[in-house]
């Protein structure tokens, strides 16, 4: 594999940040946890997503320091296993758009919940958590946390208390995304802050609010159903049970949650096979088979979840020519990488699968025919002698990036036998994260002409909107490599200002048909989500989601 950007440093830094971890924790773990019922759980990201509110990290954030920790005004069913995610209330009990201006929306909130700290939580709470990522003139504003959130939501504009309980937010235009869009605003403690704020030292009162924020990361405030206990960066992560949270049915059944960064997956596996943790995220393919003999339990789950090469539409890019774009689509050998997954994944037809109420039966069928490849390289003037020259920026590892390096190779010899000469530039997880917004023609791509970013694929938002729409350009959204015209930009439209489920349904089955057919991504796999634990772990529900929910999780 070739890669213009070697990071054997940064790979053995994490792997031996990982084993220290691991060590650590299980030395302390004989002791200060003797009492209590502890999950231990290895994650993929080589640090501890940032607990502030607003995770990174992509959406392993969300799962382990968002979603535990804090509520959003509504919330995924991650209860159950045997159908999709589906949206329900989360801090909000109810919404509605305005009948005549379909840019607001009132949301009625739960009554008498509180955050950790002991402070009410109320409209003014929801409004102080919009003006943080989006009101550059609020003392509490941080731009470190506008990338992750704004991006996510980028209609969003502001937000007006109506009364206690009562929130107005309002739009930039109609968009009937966005209360799914809100799943991932995390509320946090406006009253904890301020008590940062006030202790904190600085010169002026944008240098106090830096270091407030930074005091609120290591002792944070949410609501939700576990609270921080001890924050260690880039070793560990303790949250324990918030046996007060509002909700009785994700009242933790466990006592503490020990979260730890290990990038590698072989450091992963045998930190469970040795005992050191109860859980870990996408094994090691290869220790799948052992994992199992030695009485593990590996749990998987079909999920809204893609792993592609997202494609550069920027000037003098490879993958202008459609016939370029096909011929990659149709030379990925998929069920070959699935047996090298040990059948960790799925087989994608497109970003979601036919029978899908977004599926839309495109013209273009996703399959592995190399003659048809081999042909449209030709027609396109490509040969084993003249091959094409392809660069791609991808990490070593990462939050829904199952098995990258392996990956990766594999679909690189998969298309040198369509006449594609595929270069990589192997970089840190966040940072390609991070580029994921700046875009293709940014210095950070590095002269790539593709990106490999995993994402969630279940909301229309996340889904297609802002990979094809002219207006989710870098830095706005991530649309990172340009692609969109009128013609799209018409089609988000009339799914966006339909608020009738089935019609929208049908406008998205439109749109998702011409992404299809014109392919601005090679669609790779379907990620299942794999992850292996011990027997000891009960009650567990892997959800057809990207996210899991560990309050209803016990310990034998």
């Amino acid at each position: 594999m070739n890669r213009s950007t070697t990071t054997p440093r940064s790979a053995a830094r994490s792997l031996g940040l990982s084993l220290v971890a691991a060590a650590s924790l299980a030395a302390f773990s004989s002791t200060a946890f003797a009492q209590e019922k502890v999950l231990r759980i290895a994650m993929t990201a080589a640090d501890i997503p940032r607990t502030l509110g607003q995770p990174d990290q992509g959406f392993e954030g969300n799962r382990f320091t968002g979603i535990p920790m804090y509520d959003a005004l509504t919330h995924w069913d991650l209860s159950k296993f045997d159908g999709p995610s589906v949206l329900i209330p989360g801090l909000a009990t109810s919404w509605a758009v305005d009948d005549k201006d379909k840019t607001k929306w009132v949301f009625k909130l739960r009554p008498g919940v509180k955050f950790h700290d002991g402070s009410d939580l109320t409209a003014d709470a929801i409004v102080w958590n919009v003006q943080k990522v989006l009101d550059k003139d609020a003392v509490h504003f941080d731009a470190s946390q506008v990338g992750v959130t704004a991006s996510r939501m980028p209609t969003l504009r502001t937000a007006r208390k109506i009364d206690n309980l009562t929130v107005e937010l309002t739009t930039s235009e109609p968009d009937a995304f966005l209360p799914l869009n809100l799943t991932n605003l995390f509320i946090a403690s406006p009253a904890h802050w301020q008590k940062k704020f006030d202790a904190a030292p600085g010169a002026t009162p944008a240098d106090k609010a830096k270091a407030a924020w930074t005091a609120f990361a290591a002792d944070a405030s949410g609501s939700g159903p576990f609270k921080m206990a001890r924050f260690m960066p880039r070793e560990r992560l303790e949250v324990v049970a918030n046996k007060a949270y509002w909700d009785p049915k994700r009242t933790p059944k466990i006592d503490r949650v020990v979260m730890l960064p290990m990038p590698e997956a072989n450091a992963r596996t045998a930190a469970l096979l040795s005992g050191q943790v109860d859980w870990i995220e996408a094994p090691s393919p290869d220790a799948i088979p052992q994992i199992r003999q030695r009485g593990f339990k590996i749990e998987s789950n079909a999920q809204p979840h893609v792993w592609p090469w997202q494609l550069s539409f920027a000037e003098g890019s490879p993958w202008l020519d459609k016939r370029v774009r096909h011929a990659a689509n149709l030379c990925v050998d998929r069920e070959g990488l699935k047996t090298l997954l040990g059948g960790m994944m799925a087989v994608p037809k497109g970003t979601v699968p036919p029978g899908h109420p977004w599926w839309g039966n495109p013209k273009f069928d996703i399959k592995y025919d190399v003659k048809a490849a081999q042909t449209l390289m030709a027609q396109a003037g490509h040969s084993a002698a003249k091959p094409l020259k392809v660069k791609v920026q991808i990490s070593a590892s990462g939050s829904g990036q199952m098995q990258p390096l392996p990956m990766n190779e594999f679909v690189q010899q998969s298309l040198k036998a369509c006449y594609f000469d595929v270069e990589f530039d192997v970089i840190e997880w966040n940072t390609l994260f991070t580029n994921w917004r700046k875009g293709a023609k940014d210095p950070s791509a590095n002269g790539s002409h593709a990106t490999n970013v995993s994402y969630a694929a279940m909301d229309p938002f996340f889904a297609m909107v802002r990979f094809t729409s002219t207006k989710t350009f870098p830095p706005t959204s991530n649309n990172w490599g340009y692609f969109g015209n009128d013609e799209f930009d018409k089609l988000i439209a009339d799914a966006r200002t339909t608020f009738d489920d089935k019609k929208r349904d049908e406008a998205l089955a439109k749109l998702h048909a011409r992404i299809v057919e014109e392919a601005p991504f090679v669609w790779i796999a379907h990620d299942v989500g794999p992850r292996a634990m011990s027997a000891k772990v009960k009650n567990f529900v892997q959800p057809r989601s990207w996210f899991v929910d560990l309050a209803p999780v016990t310990m034998d």
